[in-house]
Parts: C-alpha cells; sequence; structure tokens
C-alpha cells in the first residue's frame, strides 16, 4: 500500500473514533446535566379540583393564578387555584366545509 494513502486510512480510522467519542460525550452530557428531561413528573392538581359530572379530562393547562382542564365533551373549565370553577366555555364545533 503506498504511503499516502496508509496515512488517508490512518486518519479515517482516527476520525471514526472522534466522531464516536463525541457523540458519546453529548450523549452523556445530556443525561447527566437534564435529568428531570428523562424523568417528567406531571404537576399536581389541587386536592379540591372535581369535575363535572361525566367530564373526562383530555389536557390541562396551568396559568398564573388559574387552571384550565380541557374536556373530552368541548369544554373549557376555568378554575382557581384553590379548585373552585371559575368559568365554564362550551367550544362550538366547526361548521366544516
Amino acid at each position: 500500500m503506498p504511503p499516502s494513502l496508509r496515512l488517508l486510512k490512518w486518519l479515517v480510522i482516527l476520525l471514526t473514533l472522534t466522531m464516536i467519542g463525541g457523540v458519546i460525550t453529548v450523549v452523556g452530557l445530556l443525561v447527566t446535566r437534564m435529568p428531570q428531561a428523562f424523568s417528567a413528573q406531571a404537576p399536581s392538581l389541587p386536592e379540591g379540583l372535581t369535575l363535572p359530572e361525566g367530564a373526562e379530562p383530555a389536557a390541562i393547562t396551568f396559568g398564573t393564578g388559574w387552571i384550565a382542564v380541557v374536556t373530552t365533551d368541548d369544554r373549557i373549565l376555568i378554575y382557581g387555584k384553590n379548585g373552585t370553577l371559575r368559568q365554564d366555555i362550551r367550544i362550538s364545533p366547526d361548521p366544516g366545509p
């Protein structure tokens, strides 16, 4: 094998090892620096928060001083931080095409 190809071969091997080391380093940093992203827990709801009869939650949003619960029956329920219902918004269906 000519010396120029031998040098190129070793440069490619060195580049491969460097890239493997870089990927391992990045993954290691992500795991150690952001452990809460991999073990995220849902925020806790107030004790007194009760949904109306027959309503099932589809999504929950937390705001400053309020909690919004989107239900499967197309309503948005706005609760205060203490769990009292402040507003009930009915979502009208899309008129369609």
